[in-house]
């Protein structure tokens, strides 16, 4: 009896103790947490570009005769080049556009073509949009005033949408900064990785290290890639027919793409829109490219989406989808890498019960 209560005893000190040092470290995990909660984002973003370009910084490396730190800091300034160029030709094209708008309002000298009877055979809006459409070709301004409440209110819908793009922008410049230099620390961040994984799931920790670079890449090139191919060709189609608001519009599109929702979602009423103000043969060649680019999807993800990735299409691509919706552009690439994780630890554990 009395060997064991002394069990007992030694039983309950060593849960009170364990359960102690447990608590003390989550407290520590939650703390750290708060701590770097405004950092979390442009991190993850890092590691993400970081891990997706890094196969292009050893062959830049090795062009500049193995020199990481220069082919980092090229790849860089390259980097948000690629971002802060468009958003000014961009911004620049809406601004312009905006500005003649508004002056040829206010002299009268705006005019928009009236639609086509065709219009109204749109599936349910057909008819409110040629009823919409047919009192701004007649006087617009009337139109205006007509709705001038309704406009007031999304106001400053529009400028908190603005805002919120203008930290995002921002948010892109500081991670494509980070990664640039983690560029430079991916061998020890790969051995550091490799101890995570092998602490949480043991001996196949480094399999996982493998797959998470892998899953990484293949969204990097299967998503956003493929959404910024659509992009770059559906805008020089809208800035050579001399689309209005171009910039706004390939926003948009890129936002759609990076979805996985169809460009064509926008590019439609803009052909129909193209037709109504450009010449014929132009407008029909703007239409055809625009569909050809809108549907572009559908061959490029077979090349480009989950290559060199031994997890279903469907898992990555749910992934990517339900990552978008909780946690937006970063859940992006971590749904996608903690989808294909869970499939890839499900599979594991289906494979040693057959065993």
């Amino acid at each position: 009896m009395e060997n064991d209560k002394k069990n007992n005893e030694v039983f309950m000190q060593r849960a009170v103790g364990a359960s102690l040092r447990i608590s003390f470290i989550a407290l520590l995990f939650i703390l750290s947490y708060w701590v770097l909660k405004p950092f979390l984002a442009p991190v993850l973003w890092g590691v993400i570009f970081a891990v997706g370009i890094y196969p292009i910084h050893q062959k830049l490396s090795k062009w500049f005769g193995n020199r990481e730190k220069l082919a980092a800091i090229v790849i860089s300034l390259i980097g948000v080049a690629i971002i802060v160029v468009p958003i000014v030709m961009f911004t620049n094209s809406t601004v312009d556009s905006v500005s003649k708008t508004v002056e040829g309002i206010h002299s009268g000298t705006f005019k928009i073509s009236p639609p086509d009877e065709s219009v109204k055979d749109w599936a349910l809006i057909g008819n409110k949009v040629h009823e919409l459409w047919t009192e701004a070709a007649n006087n617009l301004t009337l139109l205006i005033k007509k709705y001038e409440t309704q406009l007031r209110d999304l106001a400053p819908k529009l400028t908190s949408m603005i805002a919120g793009m203008v930290g995002s922008i921002l948010m892109f410049i500081i991670s494509i900064v980070i990664a640039g230099a983690l560029l430079l620390f991916a061998k020890p961040g790969k051995v550091l990785a490799d101890k995570i994984f092998r602490t949480f799931v043991g001996e196949k920790g480094n399999d996982f290290t493998i797959l998470s670079i892998s899953t990484i890449r293949s969204v990097v090139q299967g998503v956003i890639g493929i959404a910024a191919i659509q992009t770059i060709f559906l805008s020089i189609g809208l800035f050579l027919i001399g689309m209005p608001a171009a910039g706004v519009f390939s926003i948009i599109i890129l936002i759609l793409a990076i979805v996985q929702l169809p460009p064509t979602l926008v590019m439609i009423p803009l052909i129909i829109y193209a037709f109504s103000y450009a010449g014929t043969t132009p407008a029909i060649i703007f239409a055809v490219w625009s569909i050809f680019w809108s549907l572009a999807d559908t061959f490029l993800k077979p090349l480009m989406l989950g290559k060199g990735v031994d997890v279903p299409m469907l898992v990555i691509l749910l992934g990517a989808i339900g990552g978008m919706i909780l946690g937006g552009p970063v859940g992006l690439f971590v749904g996608s890498v903690v989808l294909a994780l869970s499939y890839k630890i499900l599979m594991a554990m289906l494979e040693d019960s057959d065993a």
